[in-house]
């Protein structure tokens, strides 16, 4: 799943490490939800959302992911 947690951190002026204790998770998890290798939970998905200063949609790039994922259903 696509988001902006990379940018929004370089943004905020903090390292992976700084960002991960903020939420509570390790660095290796801010790294793999980078890259993009791994999904927040919901409830991680809000914590970095609060400490980024940005809704869940954003973070998250809902609306582009959900047209990504109806574009998929429609190519079946």
């Amino acid at each position: 799943m696509k988001n902006k947690v990379k940018a929004l951190r370089t943004a905020a002026g903090l390292t992976q490490q700084q960002l991960a204790d903020l939420v509570h998770v390790s660095s290796r998890t801010i790294i793999s939800i980078e890259k993009e290798q791994y999904n927040p939970s919901l409830m991680l998905a809000y914590r970095l959302a609060l400490v980024l200063g940005v809704s869940m949609e954003e973070l998250c790039c809902l609306e582009e992911n959900k047209a990504l994922e109806d574009q998929q259903y429609e190519d079946l």
